[in-house]
């Protein structure tokens, strides 16, 4: 598993709790597991569009969260309890 995804996870965090939004993105990420693959598949083939927006690392990272559901529950207990599993 690469752990180095995990260091825009605070980054993350602070940018939804700004906004309100971080229970809506835990409860998005619960209930949209399932279409969490189709998800990352679409950041993959998206990629080569928004790369000059979002740095090619930060969407690998963002797709291997939707993509890998331990990931995914591992967030979102991060952004419930700040603390990383």
């Amino acid at each position: 598993m690469m752990h180095w995804q995990r260091d825009y996870w605070t980054e993350w965090s602070h940018f939804l709790r700004e906004r309100g939004l971080e229970n809506f993105a835990a409860w998005l990420l619960e209930a949209g597991s399932p279409l969490g693959l189709i998800g990352a598949q679409l950041i993959y083939m998206g990629q080569p569009l928004f790369s000059p927006l979002v740095p090619y690392n930060r969407a690998e990272a963002l797709a291997n969260l939707l993509e890998n559901r331990d990931e995914s529950l591992a967030f979102i207990s991060f952004l419930r309890n700040g603390v990383e599993s």
